[in-house]
């Protein structure tokens, strides 16, 4: 994918959908093949850092305990300390947490716990700290750069489906900014692939509420 088709296909898109009453978020879909999904070494599953916002804010959640909670609560949208880890022991707590939060970072110190109280939960949604993406922290100095880092960084998964579907802005977003992050995007995800170009079957975009375009 070049920047001059992504660029064309965008224009296009831009024409062809009906004006909303709400600013839409802009999708990047990519479908493969000559994958065996059941093959953990042909499975996606990875984080991108795009330069841009994404233009949607993205939630994060800490659980940490009392030497980082201050920290975690001034910055992050919530911040969960370990005394009440035990009250997410009530599945329905717990999968409403999941629900309600993009990321979730953890006091390294305390995985054991998280690990044994919202695994099970977490765990099935992609939603345990993950420290790929740097999500298990040890001081106070790693939540603000950690929180700002998120707020840019989307994941690329295709595990049971080969489609990755991600977020890449916002329709009132600069066209060179969407441009680069999926440009980005799309370089990453070509890395991770076994046959790079020749896994990509089509690359798409849309509007929350449009048809799919070809890029």
């Amino acid at each position: 994918m070049d920047k001059q088709s992504f660029t064309k296909a965008l224009a296009l898109l831009k024409k062809e959908s009906k004006k909303r009453n709400f600013t839409q978020t802009i999708d990047l879909i990519i479908t493969l093949k000559d994958l065996n999904l059941k093959n953990p070494d042909d499975q996606v599953d990875f984080f991108v850092t795009v330069h841009n916002t994404i233009g949607k804010p993205q939630k994060v959640c800490a659980l940490v305990g009392p030497d980082l909670f201050d920290e975690a609560k001034k910055v992050c949208d919530e911040a969960i300390p370990q005394n009440k880890f035990e009250d997410y022991k009530d599945k329905k707590k717990a999968k409403s947490l999941a629900k309600k939060y993009e990321y979730f970072i953890a006091q390294g110190s305390l995985m054991k716990d998280i690990a044994a109280v919202f695994g099970r939960t977490f765990g099935p949604r992609g939603k345990m700290p993950n420290p790929k993406v740097g999500a298990v922290i040890v001081a106070k100095p790693q939540i603000k750069p950690l929180y700002e880092r998120l707020q840019k960084t989307v994941r690329l998964s295709a595990k049971k489906e080969p489609v990755i579907h991600v977020t890449i802005g916002k329709e009132d977003m600069k066209e060179e900014e969407i441009t680069d992050n999926a440009i980005y995007i799309f370089d990453q995800l070509i890395h991770h692939l076994p046959k790079e170009n020749n896994n990509v079957k089509g690359v798409f975009i849309k509007f929350t509420m449009s048809k799919p375009v070809k890029v």
